[in-house]
This record gives C-alpha cells, structure tokens and sequence, in this order.
C-alpha cells in the first residue's frame, strides 16, 4: 500500500465510526515497514474518555503490538489533522513522519473546533480561562529526585 491508500483507509475508518453510531468522525492508523499494524476510531463518546481520540487509541494499540511505547520507525495517518492533545501524544510516541487529510478548519465546521485550546495552551497560566495554579510543596521535587537516583529505569 502507498501513502494515499493509508489514508484513504483512515477515511474509510472515520466514515464506518459515523455510520455505526461508535463515535465521531476520525479514524487513524499505524504503519511500520509499509504494513498497517494498528488502527483507532474516535471512541470519546462511546468510552466516556476524552483521551480515545482516533489517534491515540491508533497509538495505544500499535505500542502494544510493538510491545514498546514508542513508534519509532512508524508512520501514524490521521483522517484529520491532530487536536493539540494528539499531537502531544504523537511527539511523545516519537514516529518518523505524520500526515492527515482533513484541516482542522475543516473539523471546526463539523463542530469539533481546537482553535480555542491552541490558544489557550500557548498563554502563561495566569492568562488561561482554566484557573491552572502550582501550590508549592517541600516534597515536590522527591519523584523527580528518586527517578534520577533510580539505576535501572528505563528513560523516555
């Protein structure tokens, strides 16, 4: 399969998603070595999880056949093009490249707008409509401190 065959079938996801009531309008999908290795649809609705976006659920699944929890050497197509949380979560997983077919414009007309989260996310806290505050603790520090410490962890 090529590149506009793997996004087709991430439209295809996104379209049965729709059609059988299971969720919103996205699907994504993994691909290592030329070769779908796992697929998600938008699940938020149907799981009451705001996280199951189409591609995190794609990203979960392929760590998990992987066995690892990062997709180097992988490609991840989007039906849409990532939210600000999937994104995260894309750079996170660390694949080799992204692509999407839809804007996200293009979501925002079908009612699923990010445009305010973007903006949020790039003010300082005490600019933000969420009331986001650190509260200082003695202790703060102690998890990062004990992972530092820690000879046999496994860095991400």
């Amino acid at each position: 399969m090529d590149s506009n065959e793997f996004i087709d079938r991430t439209i295809q996801l996104a379209l049965e998603n729709v059609n059988s009531g299971r969720g919103g309008p996205f699907g994504a999908l993994v691909v290592k070595d030329g070769k779908i290795i796992a697929t998600g649809t938008n699940r938020v609705t149907a799981t009451n999880d705001p996280t199951a976006h189409a591609e995190v659920v794609a990203i979960r699944n392929a760590c998990q056949v992987l066995g690892n929890f990062e997709l180097t050497d992988c490609e991840i197509y989007c039906s849409c093009e990532p939210c600000p949380m999937c994104l995260g979560a894309i750079y996170w997983a660390r694949p080799l490249r992204v692509f999407f077919a839809a804007t996200a414009q293009a979501a925002a007309d079908a009612g699923f707008d990010d445009s305010f989260i973007k903006t949020q996310i790039a003010l300082p806290y005490v600019q933000q409509e969420l009331p986001i505050k650190q509260l200082a603790h003695n202790e703060a520090l102690s998890p990062f401190n004990a992972w530092k410490a820690k000879p046999d962890k496994i860095a991400y």
